[in-house]
Protein backbone atom coordinates (compact mmCIF):
# COMPACT_ATOMS: atom_id res chain seq x y z
CA UNK A 1 0.00 0.00 0.00
CA UNK A 2 1.47 3.39 -0.92
CA UNK A 3 1.81 6.23 1.59
CA UNK A 4 -1.27 8.14 0.39
CA UNK A 5 -3.43 5.02 0.78
CA UNK A 6 -1.91 4.37 4.22
CA UNK A 7 -2.73 7.92 5.34
CA UNK A 8 -6.30 7.55 4.09
CA UNK A 9 -6.66 4.24 5.93
CA UNK A 10 -5.12 5.76 9.06
CA UNK A 11 -7.62 8.64 8.93
CA UNK A 12 -10.52 6.17 8.64
CA UNK A 13 -9.30 4.07 11.58
CA UNK A 14 -8.63 7.07 13.84
CA UNK A 15 -12.05 8.55 13.10
CA UNK A 16 -13.64 5.40 14.58
CA UNK A 17 -11.77 5.73 17.91
CA UNK A 18 -14.25 8.16 19.43
CA UNK A 19 -12.18 9.34 22.40
CA UNK A 20 -9.00 9.82 20.40
CA UNK A 21 -10.70 11.44 17.44
CA UNK A 22 -12.52 13.86 19.72
CA UNK A 23 -9.12 15.02 21.00
CA UNK A 24 -7.80 15.35 17.43
CA UNK A 25 -10.80 17.47 16.43
CA UNK A 26 -10.82 19.61 19.58
CA UNK A 27 -7.06 20.23 19.27
CA UNK A 28 -7.52 21.72 15.81
CA UNK A 29 -9.47 24.61 17.37
CA UNK A 30 -6.77 25.59 19.87
CA UNK A 31 -4.85 27.86 17.54
CA UNK A 32 -1.59 25.97 18.08
CA UNK A 33 0.71 25.56 15.08
CA UNK A 34 3.46 23.29 16.41
CA UNK A 35 1.65 20.30 17.88
CA UNK A 36 0.72 16.68 17.18
CA UNK A 37 -1.33 13.94 18.77
CA UNK A 38 0.86 10.90 18.56
CA UNK A 39 2.94 7.97 19.67
CA UNK A 40 1.31 4.95 21.29
CA UNK A 41 -2.31 6.07 21.03
CA UNK A 42 -2.02 6.22 17.24
CA UNK A 43 -0.13 2.93 16.82
CA UNK A 44 -2.30 1.10 19.33
CA UNK A 45 -5.51 2.24 17.66
CA UNK A 46 -4.23 0.80 14.38
CA UNK A 47 -3.04 -2.42 16.06
CA UNK A 48 -6.46 -2.79 17.68
CA UNK A 49 -8.19 -2.35 14.34
CA UNK A 50 -5.90 -4.90 12.67
CA UNK A 51 -6.37 -7.33 15.57
CA UNK A 52 -10.16 -7.00 15.73
CA UNK A 53 -10.05 -5.49 19.21
CA UNK A 54 -12.00 -2.51 20.56
CA UNK A 55 -10.16 0.56 19.30
CA UNK A 56 -9.36 1.88 22.79
CA UNK A 57 -7.99 -1.48 24.03
CA UNK A 58 -4.68 -1.12 25.88
CA UNK A 59 -4.36 2.64 25.36
CA UNK A 60 -3.21 4.18 28.63
CA UNK A 61 -2.94 7.78 27.45
CA UNK A 62 -3.17 10.19 24.55
CA UNK A 63 0.11 11.96 23.90
CA UNK A 64 -0.47 15.61 23.00
CA UNK A 65 2.87 17.21 22.23
CA UNK A 66 3.57 20.80 21.29
CA UNK A 67 6.64 22.93 20.82
CA UNK A 68 7.02 26.38 22.36
CA UNK A 69 10.55 27.55 23.13
CA UNK A 70 9.51 31.12 24.00
CA UNK A 71 9.18 30.28 27.72
CA UNK A 72 10.70 27.04 29.06
CA UNK A 73 9.41 27.46 32.60
CA UNK A 74 7.32 24.76 34.18
CA UNK A 75 4.72 27.43 34.94
CA UNK A 76 4.29 28.29 31.26
CA UNK A 77 3.91 24.61 30.41
CA UNK A 78 1.41 24.13 33.24
CA UNK A 79 -0.68 27.03 31.94
CA UNK A 80 -0.68 25.61 28.39
CA UNK A 81 -1.57 22.16 29.72
CA UNK A 82 -4.46 23.67 31.68
CA UNK A 83 -5.71 25.57 28.61
CA UNK A 84 -5.50 22.51 26.35
CA UNK A 85 -7.16 20.22 28.90
CA UNK A 86 -9.96 22.74 29.48
CA UNK A 87 -10.61 23.07 25.75
CA UNK A 88 -10.63 19.32 25.15
CA UNK A 89 -12.48 18.36 28.33
CA UNK A 90 -12.86 14.81 29.63
CA UNK A 91 -12.39 12.23 26.90
CA UNK A 92 -12.23 8.92 28.78
CA UNK A 93 -8.49 8.45 28.23
CA UNK A 94 -5.80 10.33 30.16
CA UNK A 95 -4.24 13.23 28.26
CA UNK A 96 -0.43 13.45 28.50
CA UNK A 97 0.39 16.98 27.35
CA UNK A 98 4.04 17.99 27.03
CA UNK A 99 6.06 20.87 25.64
CA UNK A 100 8.80 19.09 23.69
CA UNK A 101 10.93 22.26 23.85
CA UNK A 102 11.54 21.62 27.55
CA UNK A 103 11.90 17.80 27.65
CA UNK A 104 15.69 18.07 27.97
CA UNK A 105 15.20 19.85 31.32
CA UNK A 106 13.68 16.78 33.02
CA UNK A 107 14.74 13.86 30.82
CA UNK A 108 17.85 12.88 32.84
CA UNK A 109 15.91 12.74 36.10
CA UNK A 110 13.27 10.51 34.50
CA UNK A 111 15.39 8.29 32.22
CA UNK A 112 18.89 8.53 33.70
CA UNK A 113 20.74 10.31 30.91
CA UNK A 114 20.82 13.73 29.32
CA UNK A 115 19.56 14.68 25.88
CA UNK A 116 20.11 17.80 23.82
CA UNK A 117 17.20 20.23 23.41
CA UNK A 118 14.88 19.47 20.52
CA UNK A 119 14.92 22.02 17.73
CA UNK A 120 11.30 21.46 16.65
CA UNK A 121 8.30 19.25 17.27
CA UNK A 122 9.35 17.08 14.32
CA UNK A 123 12.86 16.73 15.76
CA UNK A 124 11.28 15.35 18.94
CA UNK A 125 9.13 12.84 17.03
CA UNK A 126 12.24 11.72 15.13
CA UNK A 127 13.57 10.36 18.45
CA UNK A 128 10.48 8.52 19.67
CA UNK A 129 11.27 4.96 20.76
CA UNK A 130 10.00 2.85 17.86
CA UNK A 131 9.46 3.29 14.16
CA UNK A 132 5.79 2.30 14.45
CA UNK A 133 5.06 4.81 17.21
CA UNK A 134 7.04 7.72 15.75
CA UNK A 135 3.84 9.11 14.28
CA UNK A 136 2.08 12.40 14.93
CA UNK A 137 -1.23 13.57 13.50
CA UNK A 138 -3.31 16.73 13.51
CA UNK A 139 -6.11 18.22 11.47
CA UNK A 140 -5.29 20.99 9.03
CA UNK A 141 -8.12 22.37 6.93
CA UNK A 142 -10.23 19.36 7.95
CA UNK A 143 -7.65 16.92 6.54
CA UNK A 144 -5.40 14.65 8.56
CA UNK A 145 -1.78 15.83 8.48
CA UNK A 146 0.61 13.00 9.35
CA UNK A 147 4.24 13.27 10.37
CA UNK A 148 5.89 9.85 10.28
CA UNK A 149 9.68 10.05 9.79
CA UNK A 150 9.95 6.28 9.29
CA UNK A 151 6.84 5.95 7.16
CA UNK A 152 3.81 3.84 8.06
CA UNK A 153 4.86 0.35 6.88
CA UNK A 154 5.91 -0.83 10.35
CA UNK A 155 2.74 0.61 11.86
CA UNK A 156 0.44 -1.24 9.45
CA UNK A 157 2.69 -4.30 9.46
CA UNK A 158 2.42 -4.49 13.28
CA UNK A 159 6.22 -4.46 13.46
CA UNK A 160 7.95 -3.10 16.55
CA UNK A 161 11.45 -1.93 15.67
CA UNK A 162 13.67 0.19 17.91
CA UNK A 163 14.45 3.74 16.89
CA UNK A 164 17.91 3.90 18.45
CA UNK A 165 18.25 7.67 18.08
CA UNK A 166 17.73 8.16 21.80
CA UNK A 167 16.31 5.23 23.75
CA UNK A 168 18.22 2.51 25.54
CA UNK A 169 17.83 -1.23 25.08
CA UNK A 170 16.27 -1.43 28.54
CA UNK A 171 13.53 1.09 27.64
CA UNK A 172 12.86 -0.74 24.38
CA UNK A 173 12.61 -4.14 26.07
CA UNK A 174 10.14 -2.79 28.67
CA UNK A 175 7.92 -1.45 25.88
CA UNK A 176 8.17 -4.70 23.93
CA UNK A 177 7.20 -6.76 26.97
CA UNK A 178 4.21 -4.54 27.78
CA UNK A 179 2.97 -4.35 24.19
CA UNK A 180 3.46 -8.07 23.43
CA UNK A 181 1.13 -8.93 26.30
CA UNK A 182 -1.61 -6.71 24.85
CA UNK A 183 -1.01 -7.37 21.13
CA UNK A 184 0.48 -10.88 20.70
CA UNK A 185 0.27 -10.52 16.91
CA UNK A 186 3.11 -7.95 16.93
CA UNK A 187 6.34 -8.85 15.21
CA UNK A 188 9.17 -7.79 17.50
CA UNK A 189 12.50 -6.93 15.92
CA UNK A 190 15.26 -7.66 18.48
CA UNK A 191 17.37 -4.77 19.70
Amino acid sequence: MDLAAQIERLAQILARNEALYRVIVQASGLGLKNYYIGAGCIAQTVWNDLSGLPLAHGISDIDFVYYDDSDLSSGAEAETVRRIAARIGPCGIKLDIKNEARVHLWYKEHFGYEIKPYESIEHAINTWPTTATAVGVRLEDSALKVYAPFGLDDLFGMIVRANKAQITEEIYLRKVQKWSAKWPELTIIPW
